[in-house]
């Protein structure tokens, strides 16, 4: 069975939503091979203690010791928000080949929205990038995450 982008997404959503609930800023992350998922993850940077465990990260890791190679070749990158510039240089290291985006991030966000490192010509290495799969949903997990934490402060 040939799976669509909104199915890969909706398998990151969960796992942002899962990140959501271990109170770490809901991202889930997935790399997909062949049209297989061969490695998953969400943030654990509050849990962990450890400001580089995004889910890009973490995922990136997992699939370079599934793949047992250094680049990612062949592979799909799923993302629930837009990555910041360390995972978004991270990609680029890794040489995957296709970034699939669900929402922006007006923050921090280093593919399109303050900085543009996955579609930088000067780099050695230019994914594609496909934006907005799945967005609605991706943001609404943030939104309400934030706002609970908002409400949480006062």
């Amino acid at each position: 069975m040939v799976y669509t982008h909104n199915y890969f997404m909706n398998k990151a959503i969960q796992l942002a939503e899962l990140s959501a609930n271990e109170n770490e800023v809901p991202v889930g992350c997935i790399i997909v091979k062949n049209n297989q998922i061969i490695a998953q993850a969400h943030n654990n940077i509050e849990n962990s203690k450890n400001s580089l465990n995004h889910a890009e990260i973490i995922a990136i890791n997992q699939a370079i010791t599934h793949t047992a190679y250094k680049h990612l070749l062949d592979c799909q990158i799923y993302i629930t928000l837009e990555p910041c510039s360390m995972c978004a240089g991270a990609i680029i290291l890794a040489r995957i080949p296709t970034v699939i985006i669900a929402a922006l991030d007006p923050k921090s966000g280093a593919a399109k929205s303050v900085f543009n490192i996955l579609e930088n010509n000067s780099l050695n290495h230019k994914p594609d990038v496909i934006y907005n799969i799945e967005t609605e949903k991706s943001s609404n997990i943030l939104k309400s995450f934030f706002k609970s934490l908002r409400n949480s402060k006062k």
